[in-house]
């Protein structure tokens, strides 16, 4: 009986691990403009997310019809994006017209211990 517990623990272990440590091979990497924090098109904004990150603290974007992508790097993630209808389970993208303002980005699937933490801000000029 014993051996069954300990063997239970593990695979809940695994599972809660797996969560947020899976990474897919097969995805094409978004080349981000990270330097200047700034994306290379004003109607794209790229996000790339990690384990417990996103990989800049402010995106930018030009008023107006704005397409969202995202890319994990490192984990399993997904976003939702204050006072829009934008919301990417796992990888892909998602397209919003938006006014001027600033746009709270979070990740929408639980993944692990810094998962609250996981924020970024969208400003839209």
């Amino acid at each position: 009986m014993k051996n069954k517990w300990i063997a239970f623990m593990f695979l809940a272990l695994a599972l809660v691990l797996a969560a947020c440590g899976g990474n897919n091979d097969d995805v094409t990497e978004i080349e981000n403009n990270s330097d200047s924090g700034e994306n290379a098109s004003a109607s794209e904004v790229n996000v790339t997310a990690t384990n417990w990150d996103f990989d800049q603290e402010t995106y930018t974007a030009s008023a107006g019809d704005v397409t969202i992508n995202l890319t994990n790097e490192d984990g399993h993630h997904g976003i939702m994006i204050d006072g829009t209808d934008v919301e990417i389970d796992g990888e892909g993208s998602a397209t919003a017209t938006l006014e001027a303002g600033e746009y709270r980005i979070y990740c929408s699937i639980p993944c692990g211990e810094g998962h609250d933490e996981m924020e970024a801000t969208l400003v839209v000029e």
